[in-house]
């Protein structure tokens, strides 16, 4: 161990060791070589674990998949924070950016124990680590990946760009907690991760933890050199710098170097920067902070490949991109990849770090952290554990006034953001929103009563009447990455939060979600992974309402993908109105481990549902609004109009009273959505209709048009093997936009009230040649509307001012 000096405690760690003494530069050694160990096992053997006898073919297997080229810099990066946490007390977690780490983190978790302790036939015996082999990249086995069920990860890697937006959102509102983040040099070059360095200006140093940002440069990527390792460490430390971290350098592992020297590099380095945090968090603590810190990082240095084959068939590997994947690729045909593999392992001399039994020896674990200290077992890696449910006000009481269907306007998000104000205000430390600047626009602003946009850059004095300030609940900026990835990061820890965004923006973090959605679906399955927060999602600005943006504003296709994900982890709803809004919210900040997507209008439209209405209609996700239809009770309608979605519903409603007042004796049934996934089976989905429930709301034999807020063949999806499909007809959003009126974006997509109603009478058996006139009217009517936008820029009055006339 190290001799502690006799300075006080800091107020973040303990003190720093006056040196580092040689017995425990030879246990960093001892873990280094045994993590590397068992890395390479995992990759390669099923059997013969210990090298008791020399490799055979048999020992092997059959499909060599993993990636070893990145993993033992991450072993020694793990070892090096081990030290930390064990002489300074630190509360530390991992984060392994790179996306192929998987057995560093699993071999660091299995020799500080909490494998074990989380897989219990996977013990500290030479069974045990047989089975934590075999079981690496195989079927009915785990992913090459730090997945869900690598304990100690929130971060898979094959997520390649979001390590450091995942590890700032587990700073938020964790003071004292350390995210040790590894950034691979390949994900360096990556969009979101130069991004994510400016995370730095949004971080509090009194109420939030510490981002220590490790840049492994290991030179290359699957088959190319990596930017950043190509050059000069002068421009790569300016590059760092000018982003607002003080970069720190250590080299080592190269050539034929005395493997304690780069260890005592390493050591002495890291003691010097969490020196430097505990001096920023002090100065934090204590009121003598000037300015915005710029918080320590490191930059890393080591080959790729590090400590495995050097040449393999004449080629260079050690330092090299092909050391990237499988250095050995060929072990069960080639009797020299084998022996190789042999010498490898052998190499790192097993019988010095495992005792007879397979059990890591003292000197090996000597300084593995103790309990919920150690990086794989801390609480906060298995957010569900430290979870606390938000107190939530009563959404009731936010309910806008409703005396009769459409009597009344609102913006939904409008009455949303003054419950979420409320939500704020009672959950001070553990609810974030977050947004890429957009929170004001989405008509949210009641929380800016009770917080501030959290910002530690620089301020001018006009920043004050725009709400920066260096801590607060609502967290922008310009990035869709970065905020989700900070989103993400704060739920797998245990807090809660919505991301609040521009809905044709959204599409920015598709492969973001994607994999948020796997990892869910992959934690669901494992029952010592607790429940942690919904990602939620509230899309506004939407299709129906970017009119005065124009195309680039115009894309409902978010839904479409969400759609694909398996049935057990999303949810879309397209509320249509104030208070289902509410109601809808309230049940998703409620929710765990799921993905919640709400689609909802800012701009004021008609109250349809009084509150104890749209409660009640929330629940049932889909139902009749008999107060609009004119079917007669005990029959069935002639047509059904359906809808989802805000605009879809104004359209479907203004539809319903025309034809009303034109054709009175027409039985019409007006059916809304609010829950997406009530159209499917209840075989595919848990809030599925059953077929007879879907059939006595839509009928089997009679048209039904469809007004949807997206793509109209999303709902054919969802209902293609419901009976009388062939009756159903869909209207939505079908590439047509531009920068036009409201209702004018409406009829290029054919959405519009006047369209409904041809379809209608298209579509209705006798109806056309009954009302041939009145068909004509309608395309008359359309044409008018469109002139009327021509020539005022403006809506014609009679769709502008349209209000609902109850029967």
């Amino acid at each position: 161990m190290t001799v502690a000096n006799s300075s006080p405690r800091s107020p973040w760690c303990g003190p720093r060791p006056t040196e580092v003494l040689p017995e425990t530069l030879d246990q960093l050694d001892a873990w280094f070589r045994a993590a590397n160990y068992l890395s390479v096992g995992q990759i390669y053997l099923l059997d013969n674990p210990l090298l008791r006898v020399p490799l055979r073919r048999e020992h092997t297997k059959p499909r060599l998949l993993g990636h070893w080229g990145t993993t033992p810099g991450l072993n020694f990066i793990w070892a090096h924070l081990n030290r930390i946490i064990l002489e300074r007390d630190t509360e530390t977690i991992f984060i392994a950016g790179p996306g192929h780490g998987g057995p560093a983190v699993v071999a660091s978790a299995y020799l500080d124990g909490t494998y074990s302790e989380t897989y219990g036939d996977i013990d500290k015996t030479e069974d045990g680590i047989r089975k934590l082999f075999r079981q690496f990249s195989f079927p009915g086995g785990i992913p090459s990946h730090a997945a869900p069920e690598t304990p100690g990860s929130i971060h898979e890697g094959g997520e390649l760009g979001y390590s450091l937006s995942h590890a700032y959102g587990a700073a938020f509102d964790n003071p004292n907690l350390l995210v040790a983040t590894v950034v691979g040099d390949g994900e360096a070059e990556t969009g979101p991760l130069a991004t994510a360095w400016h995370s730095n200006k949004f971080i509090d140093p009194e109420r939030d933890g510490v981002v220590l940002p490790i840049l492994h440069l290991n030179g290359y990527k699957i088959a190319n050199p990596t930017v950043l390792a190509r050059i000069p460490e002068e421009e790569l430390c300016d590059l760092m710098r000018g982003h607002g971290h003080t970069p720190y350098v250590v080299s080592g592992g190269f050539d034929s170097e005395d493997p304690r020297a780069v260890h005592e590099r390493m050591a002495a380095t890291l003691d010097d920067i969490v020196d430097h945090i505990a001096q920023i968090k002090a100065a934090a603590a204590n009121g003598t902070l000037k300015g915005r810190p710029a918080w320590p990082m490191l930059i890393l240095r080591t080959p790729k490949g590090w400590t495995g084959p050097q040449i393999v068939d004449g080629n260079p590997v050690e330092d090299n991109w092909r050391s990237h994947q499988v250095p050995l690729a060929d072990v069960r045909d080639t009797e020299e990849h084998l022996q190789q593999l042999n010498d490898w392992m052998a190499s790192y001399r097993p019988e010095e770090i495992f005792d007879a039994s397979g059990a890591p020896l003292a000197i090996t674990t000597a300084l593995a952290p103790r309990g919920d200290h150690r990086m794989s077992a801390n609480p906060v890696t298995n957010g569900g554990l430290i979870r606390r449910p938000l107190r939530l006000p009563d959404f009731r009481d936010y309910a806008v006034d409703v005396p009769s269907p459409g009597e009344t306007t609102s913006s939904a998000t409008g009455a949303l953001g003054e419950w979420l104000r409320d939500v704020i205000r009672d959950n001070p430390d553990n609810f974030r929103i977050f947004g890429a600047d957009v929170t004001a626009s989405n008509r949210l602003s009641a929380v800016f009563d009770v917080t501030n946009k959290q910002w530690d850059a620089d301020y001018l004095p006009i920043d004050a009447d725009n709400h920066l300030a260096r801590a607060g609940r609502v967290m922008e900026m310009l990035s869709e990455h970065q905020c989700q990835g900070w989103l993400e990061g704060y739920l797998l820890t245990g807090r809660h939060g919505i991301f609040n965004s521009y809905e044709a923006f959204i599409h920015i973090v598709d492969s973001m979600f994607n994999q948020h959605a796997k990892w869910l679906e992959g934690a669901n399955s494992i029952p010592w992974r607790r429940p942690v927060s919904s990602l939620n999602y509230l899309l506004s600005s939407h299709v129906w309402r970017q009119d005065h943006n124009g195309a680039s504003h115009q894309d409902p296709g978010f839904l479409d993908l969400v759609m694909n994900k398996k049935p057990d982890v999303v949810r879309v709803y397209l509320p249509c109105d104030a208070n289902t809004l509410l109601s809808t919210y309230d049940h998703c900040l409620r929710s765990v481990d799921k993905i919640n997507v709400v689609v909802a209008g800012k701009h004021p439209e008609n109250n349809w549902l009084s509150m104890p209405e749209a409660i009640e209609h929330c629940v049932r996700g889909i139902g009749l609004f008999d107060w609009a239809g004119t079917e007669v009770v005990g029959e069935e309608p002639d047509v059904v109009l359906a809808c989802a979605g805000d605009v879809p519903t104004l359209e479907t409603l203004a539809a319903t009273q025309i034809l009303r007042e034109r054709i009175p004796e027409l039985r019409v049934r007006v059916v809304n959505v609010i829950d997406l996934m009530r159209l499917h089976s209840e075989s595919e989905h848990p809030h599925g209709l059953s077929d007879a429930e879907y059939d006595a709301l839509f009928t089997i034999d009679k048209p039904v048009i469809f007004a949807h807020h997206g793509y109209p063949w999303l709902i054919h999806r969802l209902t293609y093997k419901r009976h009388g499909h062939a009756n159903l007809h869909v209207r939505g959003y079908k590439d047509e936009g531009t920068t036009t009126t409201p209702f004018d974006m409406v009829m290029l997509n054919d959405l519009d009230r006047y369209h409904l109603v041809i379809d209608v009478l298209e579509r209705v058996p006798g109806l056309m040649s009954r009302h041939a006139a009145f068909w004509q009217e309608m395309h008359d009517t359309r044409l008018r509307a469109r002139q009327y936008t021509r020539e005022h820029g403006d809506d014609m009055p009679e769709v502008a001012e349209w209000s609902w006339k109850s029967a």
